[in-house]
């Protein structure tokens, strides 16, 4: 069972979660699917503190004696999950930096020859 103070302090982490992702959004400092993500994260735990029931169900079905310790393990899951999806995009932007400074070391060593050609 979630205590009122806990609901508050989930209300307000997420108010305050939501002014800074809308305010990075407003300087463009943060891709769309990003800001979705997290948007929707903290609807998702408002709804969790509007309607305690919903965690507390879920919390008894998966055996788990606190609500409080199943927000906190299901937030540890959905922030791991993210964390690998962040891996696999800087992985494959790696990629994308490597193959472009061989192309770009590539074009420049054949200008220089051109250079030296002429």
């Amino acid at each position: 069972m979630m205590t009122p103070l806990f609901r508050v302090i989930l209300v307000a982490a997420s108010v305050g979660t939501l002014a800074i992702v809308l305010g990075r959004i407003r300087k463009a400092k943060l891709n769309i699917e990003d800001s979705i993500f997290w948007i929707l994260m903290v609807f998702m735990f408002v709804v969790f503190a509007v309607f305690p029931v919903v965690p507390d169900t879920m919390a008894r079905l998966l055996g788990i004696y606190s609500t409080a310790n199943f927000l906190f393990l299901f937030m540890i899951f959905i922030l791991l999950m993210r964390l690998f999806t962040m891996s696999m995009r800087v992985s494959t932007l790696e990629d994308k930096v490597k193959q472009l400074v061989q192309e770009l070391a590539l074009r420049d060593k054949s200008e220089r020859q051109g250079e030296l050609d002429d």
